[in-house]
């Protein structure tokens, strides 16, 4: 009968198990991971991303995990000594290696996007150039990562990155649906244009109505299964640092003497210049008769004049270039009526937040804060801001009214269309720039994982099978014993 028992049991649990349903059992996505270098004019940054394998119409929805300022200056700075370009990338390198889990470093894409600090590099000496890169890619190299590569950006790649970013932060090709459980595209998206200040270049970016005319600023890409059409243009030599360099040799030039008041330097503050180091850039080495013969020095005397100042910041654009046309910035270059919202970042960011200028402050009062600034003395500011690098704290002045220069006077923001400009460094938890950007396009190419699945049973069923097979054992056991 013990038996004949066991054997009822086991018949029975034969039969519940043939009929507990087997279903497809799909596995969460696996995280993929990204590294991309931004290797500015002044200085090298590190930005580690994550997305899901099972992408959104094609394109990653990217987080950034971490992000490591290099210690030092751009590798452009590294000219003649390329190898020190590559050391200087192993701190954060390391850093990163550490937030991406072992067994996927070997897969993890690597890249390094060099801006115009490297643009101007190439202009002035090609073959230091090609040695800084390829010391970058042989430190890279030594790592288990999977390099693809050290470029140089063209502008127009940089300005349209940093369209993209923006615009992922804030939503405006998707958003996430708690209800759905998916990514949707907001039903009236608004599209932010982009305003980028670096040192050595600054780019402008948006959405126009229409086309854009001149294909040479044109840019298009598809993003979450949508396709945009872009303006964006990038000027060399107008980014803050080199403008600055600018400025000093066109006071120098228009009063060729050894000591040269500069209005946009506050009053009791002097500065030595060497004429020899324009010869150190693209944008200020040509020739000019004006300037003395020789390696002589000039002292810069502060002035405080903040009207000065506009004036002789404006002789840094050439206006008349565009005659009558509306659709001109400076220099002859097209550019279609401005269109929406934007965020300025980097340098724009920067200078404002030092000065405590926000969004939404009148133009006037923007304009009068400046001013108030500009007219304070070099003892007033240096014990006011004891923190400030005593080398950029009396450049401020000069880069605020550029600002306002480049702003209004050649991308032709106004009264009203300045409300319409938000300066800002961060949105949600990423630094606003071209990286993310560049990324997020890149993930394009990256072929999206299909679903894992494996065969299973539905939980539910499952349980229930199992509860009953016990009952069964415990019966057959009693069975037993009795």
């Amino acid at each position: 009968s013990a038996i004949i028992g066991a054997l009822v049991a086991l018949s029975i649990i034969a039969l519940v198990l043939s009929l507990v349903r087997v279903e497809d059992v799909t596995l969460p996505p696996t995280v993929k991971y990204g590294m991309v270098f931004d290797a500015g004019s002044s200085h090298t940054s590190l930005f580690v991303y994550e997305w899901d394998s099972d992408k959104e119409n094609n394109t990653g929805v990217v987080s950034q995990t971490l992000s490591c300022d290099v210690q030092g200056q751009g590798i452009s700075s590294y000219a003649n000594n390329p190898p020190e370009a590559g050391n200087s990338l192993r701190e954060c390198l390391e850093k990163a290696l550490q937030v991406v889990p072992a067994e996927k470093q070997r897969d993890v894409p690597v890249y390094l996007g060099a801006t115009a600090g490297m643009r101007l590099l190439r202009v002035q000496n090609s073959s230091a150039t090609e040695q800084v890169l390829a010391e970058v890619a042989k430190t890279m190299q030594e790592y288990p990562v999977a390099f693809k590569g050290a470029r140089i950006l063209t502008g127009e790649e940089e300005g349209a990155y940093g369209w993209i970013t923006i615009n992922y932060l804030l939503d405006s090709f998707t958003k996430y649906s708690p209800k759905a459980h998916t990514w949707l595209r907001p039903e009236a998206a608004n599209i932010f244009g982009a305003l980028d200040l670096g040192g050595a270049s600054t780019q402008i970016t948006f959405m126009p109505r229409g086309s854009v005319l001149s294909r040479n600023e044109a840019s298009e890409f598809t993003l979450y299964g949508y396709s945009y059409n872009i303006y964006t243009h990038s000027y060399l030599c107008y980014g803050q640092n080199e403008m600055l360099k600018r400025l000093e040799k066109e006071l120098i030039a228009s009063s060729p003497r050894t000591r040269v008041h500069h209005p946009c330097y506050p009053k009791g503050y002097s500065e030595i210049v060497s004429l020899s180091s324009f010869s150190a850039s693209p944008c200020t080495n040509g020739s000019d008769p004006r300037l003395p013969l020789g390696d002589s020095s000039v002292t810069l005397e502060g002035r405080g004049n903040a009207s000065g100042c506009l004036a002789a910041l404006r002789k840094l654009f050439n206006f008349s270039a565009c005659g009558q046309s509306q659709d001109c910035t400076f220099d002859g270059v097209y550019q279609p009526p401005l269109r929406g919202q934007f965020i300025a970042f980097s340098a724009f960011y920067y200078n404002f937040k030092f000065l405590n200028l926000t969004e939404g402050q009148p133009l006037a009062m923007v304009r009068e804060a400046i001013e108030g600034f500009c007219t304070r003395s070099w003892q007033d500011l240096s014990s006011s801001y004891p923190k400030e690098n005593p080398k950029r704290l009396p450049k401020y002045c000069a880069n605020a009214n550029y600002i306002l220069t480049l702003l209004l006077d050649a991308y032709k923001f106004n009264e009203t269309s300045w409300n319409n400009i938000f300066f800002q460094m961060k949105a949600g938890s990423a630094d606003v720039g071209w990286t993310l950007g560049y990324m997020l396009n890149l993930t394009n190419m990256v072929p999206a994982e299909a679903p894992a699945s494996l065969k299973g049973h539905r939980p539910s069923l499952w349980a229930a099978a199992i509860t009953f097979i016990i009952l069964i054992l415990i019966l057959g056991l009693v069975a037993l014993l009795l």
